[in-house]
């Protein structure tokens, strides 16, 4: 099946690389490093589609990262994030073969909008259709179907779905779908979760490739078997 776009965030203020980390979370599979030297490991071990990096880190800025990248022939597209607005900065980054160039304080619509057309044109867009073996999970209807069979889902459970076949085996903690689907602000507590989850696994009761597995004192992951019976 396919998996959300990774974005790599590149930022030694922990306050800001958190809060982007939350924010992108919502579409993305999002990692997160404190310096050049540690987003260089990262990409050297995994498959990254962006990254997005401060130019001012210790260790290794966000140039010379960008810069080791392109010296290895790596393609990820780069975008920078810095407090500095000079005309300078800007040619250097676009020099060293940045793809976009965005100024703090950050504007999380506008950092989203910039991420998508970023991914449209390296080709990897995020999906809001997830196909797993015959099933069809489509965002833009809230919709789980096979052939011309299929159910719509009220919206949290849908969220709750897509967000767990996303990255089906990966296990999310209780507090992370609840920041994630309800948001930080909500009232809302456990009971809320395993309700939906209750509710969900009967709304996609016909289709028992996707499995809603509870991790005791955890959370919840999605185990996908596309072979399972129906």
């Amino acid at each position: 099946m396919k998996h959300l776009p990774v974005i790599l965030i590149a930022e030694d203020d922990e306050n800001l690389r958190l809060l982007l980390r939350h924010d992108l979370e919502r579409r993305y599979e999002v990692r997160v490093a404190a310096d050049g030297v540690e987003a260089l490991e990262i990409i050297g071990q995994e498959n990254v589609d962006l990254l997005v990096a401060d130019i001012m880190m210790p260790r290794m800025d966000g140039f010379e990262l960008v810069q080791e990248i392109r010296r290895r022939n790596i393609g990820i597209p780069a975008m920078m994030l810095t407090a500095n607005q000079t005309f300078d900065a800007k040619r250097t980054g676009f020099r060293i073969g940045i793809d976009d160039y965005m100024t703090k304080p950050v504007n999380v619509e506008e950092l989203l909008w910039r991420i998508k057309a970023i991914l449209r044109r390296a080709g990897a867009t995020e999906d809001e259709v997830l196909q797993i073996g015959a099933i069809t999970v489509d965002a833009g209807k809230y919709s789980v179907a096979r052939g011309d069979y299929g159910t719509s889902l009220p919206k949290k459970e849908f969220e709750l779905l897509f967000k767990l076949v996303s990255s089906p085996g990966r296990i999310f903690t209780k507090t992370q779908l609840m920041e994630d689907v309800w948001g930080l602000d909500s009232e809302s507590g456990e009971e809320t979760i395993k309700t939906h989850m209750s509710r969900l696994r009967s709304s996609i009761a016909d289709f028992p490739e996707i499995s809603i597995v509870a991790i005791k004192g955890i959370g919840y992951k999605a185990q996908i078997d596309t072979d399972a019976k129906r």
